[in-house]
């Protein structure tokens, strides 16, 4: 017999507002107390200490508008936060500073979560939907110079881009960037060209989420369908459908793949957080505690695997904490 499925190592609450984004710092050297950064709907983030489970800050910059990404950028004192007021902030801090040290207007007005991702020492690129309907921009931080600018070709119909995820072959190589589109196309782009190389028809309704492994060269989407598709990337830079896995009910808000890549983590529209094998998408484990759709998954980044959390969190205002599998 299959084991029941574990309840929450502890719970999180107190932000009164639907969560949209949750980001782990934990890979600290000691006495770094481990963090959780989540973006709320009304606006705020907040700074959880994992040793206490309270909020040890609460930061506002967002104009009271959801916040939908939040990513540190080379340390837990460097924030990025991405919000429904169309501006991507910047923020120091470090010594208890609470402040916003610069922005970036991005025009956009959906729900699209940038993507960051590091080029060199003190160097990161970030990916965000932009104010033209099909674009994507790539600025390169801190300095926001615009690297390029993604444009589908002339009647490819592809509507808005809803997810995106940047990364690169290995260290020093050309970045590139995987899009989810509105019409349930996942695209390939070599950000350096600022071309297309490869286009997938992935589902019949938008892409929600996506996540890649870079290392097996597979990645995996979710929509408001019931399915999660499985594609894999050849070396002719080509996506291919490589597995669909059926689901019991519709709707992924957000995958993320754990990075030891042995599992992976859904947010369901069902109120229920799914656990799959990477290697096979095995189904492992349904966690049951939300009592909304969850809105974001999310994997500590611990040193130590034994330490390794599962954060999700929900519309019903709360953030559930798990520790699944830590040692596989």
């Amino acid at each position: 017999m299959a084991l029941p499925p574990p309840d929450p190592q502890f719970v999180l609450r107190g932000t009164s507002a639907a969560i949209h984004t949750l980001h782990f710092s934990c890979g600290g050297q000691e006495p770094d107390i481990p963090v959780l950064f989540s973006g709320s709907e009304n606006g705020f983030i907040h700074v959880w200490n994992l040793k206490t489970h309270r909020v040890d800050t609460a930061l506002d910059g967002h104009g009271r508008k959801s916040v939908y990404c939040v990513e540190t950028v080379g340390g837990k004192d460097r924030l990025l936060s991405q919000g429904r007021d169309q501006r991507i902030c910047l923020w120091d801090l470090a010594e208890g500073r609470t402040s916003v040290t610069d922005s970036v207007f991005t025009e956009h007005v959906g729900f699209c979560r940038c993507s960051l991702g590091k080029v060199a020492q003190g160097r990161w690129l970030v990916a965000t939907a932009a104010k033209g309907l099909e674009e994507v921009q790539v600025l390169e931080l801190p300095s926001k110079t615009s690297v390029c600018t993604l444009k589908p070709e002339v009647g490819a119909k592809l509507g808005m881009p809803m997810c995106l995820k940047l990364w690169q072959l290995s260290c020093g190589s050309q970045p590139l960037l995987l899009a989810g589109y509105e019409d349930g196309s996942v695209v390939l782009w070599n950000v350096t060209m600022g071309k297309a190389l490869s286009q997938l028809v992935c589902h019949q309704e938008p892409v929600m989420s996506l996540d890649f492994d870079s290392e097996k060269a597979k990645g995996i989407s979710g929509s408001s369908e019931k399915v999660l598709r499985i594609w894999s990337l050849n070396e002719q830079q080509n996506l291919q459908v490589y597995k669909t896995h059926e689901l019991v009910n519709a709707g992924i808000s957000d995958i993320t793949i754990r990075p030891d890549k042995k599992i992976l983590a859904t947010a369901g529209w069902d109120h229920r957080i799914r656990i799959f094998g990477w290697k096979k998408l095995k189904p492992l484990a349904v966690l049951d505690y939300h009592t909304a759709t969850v809105h974001c998954v999310s994997f500590s980044d611990h040193r130590n695997p034994c330490e390794r959390l599962l954060a999700a969190g929900s519309k019903d205002h709360r953030i559930s904490v798990w520790s699944i599998y830590p040692q596989t």
